[in-house]
């Protein structure tokens, strides 16, 4: 309670959440005593959650029914397919296009933070200058969304070109929750289209991160997921419940030959 400030409104919750805690603490104990695991897992603010209350609070992509992935724009030609080569790394940080790690918190909106930092990204690549952006516009102003209840990247694009343009994160600050739009504020960043990763293709999203960071959908429900510490989560824990969305900034080859992706600062094997 006292390492992550967390506060109790009375006794019967601290004692209910002490539960979930011991609960998490035993899973988090027996996973890291297995040596075959890439990752370790540790304690953290999310271990007084169950693993919906965590999903529920943190997470925040819908994905229509019906589809299994983000498909919009999957009729267009994928840009970057005909890249013919592509480096034993890249680390788009290391390039400075991609800003530090933000928090979306409580509330549901990982779809704008995923598209945020891919428009961050490409701006930097093509014009020279890493400007931090407003997810909170995004939040606010882009109704096919539905800001902390959740939404899709795509759609978030899609009001970027319509609104010709998003502004600067210090113009338009983060609250985490949902406010009125205020579209009174000028555009920092433009993009005129984007482009779908062919679904299922890890060699064409690998060219795709060679090029720019990448808006990508994964699955954040499970409790590994919630309980990350470092090193390489493992594709064994990755299920197809596709709940979050991230930016991945990176790939690289793990000292054991896997293929590693890195987004938001940690390693991920595909």
């Amino acid at each position: 309670m006292s390492r992550f400030h967390r506060v109790y409104s009375h006794d019967a919750e601290k004692a209910s959440r002490f539960e979930i805690f011991k609960k998490n603490l035993k899973f988090v104990e027996s996973f890291n005593m297995k040596t075959n695991k890439t990752y370790k897992l540790d304690v953290n603010k999310f271990s007084d959650l169950t693993d919906e209350e965590f999903q529920a609070r943190y997470m925040g992509l819908v994905v229509p029914e019906g589809t299994s992935s983000l498909d919009s724009h999957k009729t267009v030609s994928f840009r970057h397919e005909n890249v013919s080569e592509i480096g034993e790394s890249m680390d788009w940080r290391q390039e400075g296009a991609v800003t530090p790690v933000k928090n979306q918190n409580p509330c549901g909106c990982c779809w704008a933070f995923s598209a945020v930092a891919a428009v961050e990204g490409i701006m930097k690549i093509a014009k020279g200058n890493l400007v931090s952006l407003s997810e909170q516009q995004l939040l606010d102003c882009s109704t096919e969304n539905y800001g902390c209840n959740g939404g899709l990247m795509d759609k978030a694009f899609n009001y970027i070109i319509n609104n010709q343009g998003i502004t600067t994160e210090d113009s338009y600050p983060y609250q985490e929750s949902q406010q009125t739009c205020d579209s009174t504020h000028s555009a920092a960043a433009t993009i005129s289209d984007y482009k779908t990763v062919t679904q299922n293709d890890e060699e064409a999203l690998l060219k795709a991160v060679s090029q720019q960071p990448v808006s990508v959908a994964i699955d954040g429900s499970g409790a590994a997921f919630k309980q990350y510490e470092g090193r390489i989560f493992d594709g064994e824990d990755c299920g197809t419940n596709l709940s979050h969305g991230i930016t991945i900034v990176g790939y690289g080859m793990s000292e054991e030959g896997n293929i590693a992706v890195n987004w938001a600062g940690h390693p991920w094997t595909i």
